[in-house]
């Protein structure tokens, strides 16, 4: 295939940042929309100038991290011990190679941390791992705590830890606990037709000491050249289910985007699994799916960008 060839792909992105019961007003819903259309808006132009599926998924993970409104880097959920762990995973679909941190603490962007393992023949680290990466990488410390999110942990403290887990959304106004599942993601197919997927969690709050999310395992994060796919919610439900795999190995064995979705979507809701994903395929068909009541996430799909705030119907699979 020629470069010249290669170029007439169009570019694709869908983002996501959490899943969930509820969101707590219009105000809150306008307000999520906006932080997900930015992002949308700066990523997919640099997708039109050019860039790989790969730079634009580490750079949409990034912006979703630096918003304290999402559960990921900036506004991270504290677990028990009052601490912040967070995870992240890349994939680039051509090369086929999976990376991610594990619980890593006091870095800005886990993101780029799993981006630079792609190039190591140890791929995924987990907590010391990750530190001493870090170090080695000279990254500068940083505290991802939000005003917002120590006083949710105090409160919860003071209940003595009886929630399961924290809102993905930090909503100042009122916030609500019952708002979601705390993770990121980032989905883009680029002019070449390449693939990339990325995810990036604080985790569920007030987790056990050493939980491992799915953020960074393929069950919540994969790519081929195929399809790519970014999960969200009860991390403990996409393990069991191992989605964002699943999902990718039915569309190399020849199945649709859709058809794979809806029929890993119908497997989990009989299950009783809470969880949502996105998905790209390298046609450049967008899907996503829930079993929860709302996926907050916003998509471009050449044209427009549209979004998911308010598909609250009980499908369990939309495409864009």
């Amino acid at each position: 295939m020629t470069s010249s060839t290669q170029t007439q792909v169009q570019p694709k992105l869908i983002i996501h940042g959490g899943a969930g019961s509820s969101l707590q007003s219009k105000g809150g819903l306008a307000a999520v929309r906006r932080s997900l259309h930015n992002v949308i808006e700066d990523v997919y132009s640099m997708l039109l100038s050019g860039v790989s599926a790969s730079e634009a998924v580490v750079r949409g993970c990034q912006l979703l991290e630096d918003d304290p409104r999402f559960n990921a880097g900036t506004g991270s959920v504290l677990q028990s011990d009052g601490q912040i762990r967070m995870s992240a995973s890349f994939m680039d679909g051509t090369s086929g190679k999976f990376s991610g941190v594990i619980n890593v603490s006091r870095v800005k962007n886990p993101i780029e941390m799993a981006l630079f393992l792609q190039q190591s023949p140890d791929r995924v680290l987990s907590d010391h791992g990750s530190l001493e990466l870090a170090r080695e990488l000279q990254v500068p410390s940083y505290s991802a705590l939000t005003d917002l999110r120590l006083k949710e942990w105090i409160q919860e403290r003071e209940d003595k830890f009886k929630r399961t887990m924290a809102g993905v959304v930090a909503e100042p106004e009122t916030p609500d606990p019952e708002a979601g599942r705390g993770t990121i993601g980032v989905v883009a197919l680029d002019t070449f037709g390449q693939l990339a997927a990325g995810t990036s969690t604080g985790g569920k709050g007030f987790e056990r000491i050493g939980r491992v999310s799915d953020s960074a395992m393929p069950a919540g994060n994969y790519a081929t050249r195929y399809a790519a796919i970014s999960c969200t919610g009860i991390g403990e439900d996409i393990i069991d289910e191992c989605l964002a795999a699943k999902i990718a190995v039915r569309v190399s064995d020849g199945m649709s985007l859709k058809e794979a979705m809806w029929r890993s979507f119908t497997e989990a809701s009989k299950n009783q699994r809470d969880l949502g994903a996105i998905a790209l395929d390298c046609t450049g068909n967008i899907s996503y799916g829930k079993t929860s009541e709302i996926l907050l996430a916003a998509y471009h799909n050449g044209q427009s960008i549209g979004d998911t705030l308010e598909w609250n119907d009980g499908e369990l699979v939309g495409i864009g």
